[in-house]
């Protein structure tokens, strides 16, 4: 299931590259997230009952994070790629677990270890070298401005994924489909906006039907059948592996370039390289330094008083994605 998903989100930024050719950004994501939020509000009643559609006074705030990670990511991602490339959007967006740690810093004074920071750093350094192919200044690199949209979404995303912490009374299914729901109302009316303005046009049907297999995908396949995927194979490998998965995405979309006869320089490779070497050890230091504590165990008295009271429950957030916030797994 979670190779599946990384499949699935590695074509969709070439998917949507081809898309945008004749449906802008703004209107391509109100395609994409429209049906998408209808079929999975279907799901939530089914999986749910129709009491999970109601909002329970959280409308403003799931309208909030909705808007910023629906909306706010795919606009910003697909303008960005309209720039760009999808092989760039697609390593920038692996960053997500790493930009993660550095907001978690920001906002809630988390301070991240220093061979974090170091991970952080030689990461960044990784896309620097995609981005610019090697050659400085960035004037000399005609994708940058797309690449920071990008990036600008990436941080949306992770502001709405940390959000789920402030609804911990929602399933991760309830939180997705309800604030995708608010998030397609957003683009709508973004795309609206957009249009009276003269930023965007309305595509003609024609347009739209000739692209109906790329929006059927984007919202079908990478925007529900791929997010249920995610939720269940996190469910039974559990976070610390499932976030190795995420990495798996840009190598699907350098290969998908590949195939399809692009050559990318020694630079981009390289960066491509050195970012997912730096995401998989972060993984795999964050799980020894876990399972270390874990050996270690709790002091006697907390022994005592859980014997007595019984062991607490903890829920243990993945990291984020493009289609699956708040994605959770509780263990004792």
């Amino acid at each position: 299931m979670l190779t599946f998903t990384a499949l699935a989100w590695g074509a969709m930024f070439t998917i949507a590259k081809s898309a945008l050719g004749s449906v802008d950004a703004y209107h391509l994501s109100a395609l994409r997230y429209g049906p998408a939020a209808l079929v999975m509000l279907a799901i939530l009643a089914v999986a749910e009952g129709r009491r999970a559609l109601r909002l329970e006074g959280h409308g403003l705030r799931i309208a909030i994070y909705g808007t910023l990670g629906f909306a706010g990511f795919t606009i910003l991602g697909f303008l960005g790629i309209a720039g760009s490339t999808p092989e760039h959007a697609a390593i920038i967006v692996a960053l997500m677990p790493l930009v993660t740690t550095l907001m978690n810093w920001l906002l809630r004074g988390r301070e991240p270890s220093r061979a974090t920071l170091a991970a952080t750093l030689v990461a960044l350094a990784g896309v620097v070298l995609v981005v610019t192919r090697g050659h400085l200044p960035l004037e000399g690199s005609a994708s940058w401005h797309g690449d920071a949209m990008v990036f600008a979404g990436v941080v949306c995303w992770v502001v709405y994924t940390m959000g789920a912490a402030d609804l911990p009374q929602y399933s991760p299914l309830r939180y997705t489909a309800l604030s995708m729901a608010f998030g397609a109302v957003s683009i709508v009316a973004i795309a609206f906006v957009a249009t009276a303005a003269g930023v965007a046009r309305t595509p003609a049907l024609a347009d739209i039907a000739a692209m109906w297999q790329e929006i059927a995908y984007l919202a079908l396949v990478a925007g529900v059948a791929a997010v249920l995927a995610w939720n269940a194979g996190i469910g039974a490998l559990g976070p610390a592996n499932g976030v190795l998965f995420i990495n798996v995405v840009p190598i699907t979309a350098f290969a998908i370039g590949i195939a399809q006869g692009h050559r990318f320089g020694a630079a981009e490779v390289a960066g491509a390289a050195m970012t997912l070497a730096v995401l998989v050890a972060t993984n795999l230091m964050g799980r020894h330094q876990g399972a270390a504590a874990r050996r270690g165990g709790a002091a006697p008295s907390i022994r005592a008083a859980r014997a007595v009271i019984g062991a607490p429950r903890r829920c243990v957030a993945t990291a984020p994605s493009p289609a699956a916030p708040g994605a959770s797994a509780c263990r004792v």
